[in-house]
């Protein structure tokens, strides 16, 4: 038989971490408490879910835009325009798949084959391996842990060559929880600017920050909105993650060549989910601050209690449904404190290092899961470990 394609067999093989080795658990006696997978745990509100199923028994089965519904389209303008500060009207935008799908459409759409495209590490492996399939090489930027993981300009630069074409983000970052501040993502517009690349954001997160931190959108400054595909989704924040409801904007021509791929790759989103959509985005706010608020008494009970373990430090995160501890002290690596969690206390959570060399002697601990009694047990079940060794 012939080959398969080369995007397949020669890039990196996917790893799906933890979650993988918790699959492979057959035993139905073991009660694992699954930490490791970035999903919501609280239900889709009901409004959301009402106006969904209202589109259905109104007949909204049939195509949609490929763009998106308009009406969809208006009220995700709306948002951006006053939560991101950013300049966008209904044609500026394409609604996705989620945000993975967006993320592998922004890729397909710019990068070409031999090209080199830059990673803050940590980094969000799914996007290296899109990089990968693009035909590119992922380049990773280790960030400075003592610096809080702050984005650093000078060592960015030093990675740019003249095969470079885009910085990919991902703000709040997953996994560190960092909010990257306005003059870090001035630094970064700077160099994208005078090195004429693109920037991919990955901005799915938008909503859920901390203690008074802001998002700031890097498509929103100066310049940047020509040469940025910012992205968000549904996905974290209106805990609709089964969903797979996203979207992104861009500049005219890098929308129409995202377009092209998403014509060919999967035509539209579903026409009665984006009905959904809408809802949330024009439903009462309470609602998604009733959400974000619940994330921050989950970090804050997580947080506290893994600061009690002996070995363990966390710091607050600023944004994000995850915990980024740093577990060197215990001489455990990364993966290994993950896999005997896993036997020794049945608790799921995954290797810092599965996001690169930089996360290596920490663990990301998901507290936006699990219910409040859940993670409680979770974090009897790992004192009790880090107390044995």
């Amino acid at each position: 038989m012939r080959e398969l394609a080369r995007r397949v067999t020669r890039t990196s093989k996917k790893n799906y971490g933890m979650f993988a080795k918790a699959a492979g658990i057959s035993d139905p006696s073991r009660d694992l408490i699954h930490l490791e997978l970035g999903r919501p745990f609280q239900t889709t509100p009901e409004h959301i879910v009402d106006a969904t199923v209202a589109a259905l028994r109104a007949g909204e089965v049939h195509y949609s835009d490929l763009a998106g519904l308009p009406e969809f389209r208006a009220a995700i303008a709306q948002k951006l325009n006053s939560y991101n500060a950013m300049s966008v009207g209904p044609q500026d935008i394409i609604v996705t798949n989620g945000l993975t799908q967006a993320s592998y459409a922004a890729f397909m759409a710019l990068i070409d084959q031999g090209d080199e495209v830059i990673l803050l590490e940590p980094y969000y492996p799914q996007h290296l391996g899109k990089i990968e399939m693009a035909g590119a090489r992922p380049v990773p930027v280790k960030l400075d842990v003592s610096k809080d993981y702050a984005i650093d300009p000078a060592a960015i630069e030093a990675a740019i060559t003249s095969r470079t074409k885009a910085i990919v983000i991902v703000n709040p970052s997953n996994p560190t929880g960092r909010v990257y501040s306005r003059e870090e993502l001035e630094g970064l517009a700077d160099l994208a600017h005078r090195h004429d690349l693109y920037v991919i954001s990955d901005e799915v997160y938008d909503h859920i920050v901390f203690d008074g931190a802001s998002h700031v959108s890097i498509g929103s400054l100066p310049g940047m909105a020509e040469r940025t595909v910012s992205m968000y989704a549904f996905t974290k924040a209106y805990a609709m993650d089964g969903w797979r409801l996203g979207y992104l904007t861009a500049a005219p021509d890098v929308l129409a060549a995202i377009a092209k791929i998403v014509a060919t790759e999967v035509t539209h989103v579903n026409t009665f989910i984006q009905h959904g959509g809408t809802a949330a985005l024009l439903g009462p706010r309470d609602v998604l601050d009733e959400l974000v608020e619940d994330d921050r008494s989950k970090r804050n009970l997580v947080v506290e209690r893994l600061n009690q373990m002996p070995g363990v430090t966390c710091a607050l995160p600023q944004g994000t449904i995850y915990a980024f501890p740093d577990i060197s002290a215990t001489g455990l690596s990364s993966q290994d404190a993950a896999d005997r969690i896993l036997e020794e206390a049945d608790v799921v959570v995954e290797s810092g290092a599965f996001y690169g060399e930089a996360g290596e002697g920490r663990l990301r601990v998901c507290f936006g899961s699990e219910s409040n009694e859940r993670l409680s047990q979770a974090m009897d079940r790992m004192q009790t470990f880090f107390n044995s060794i």
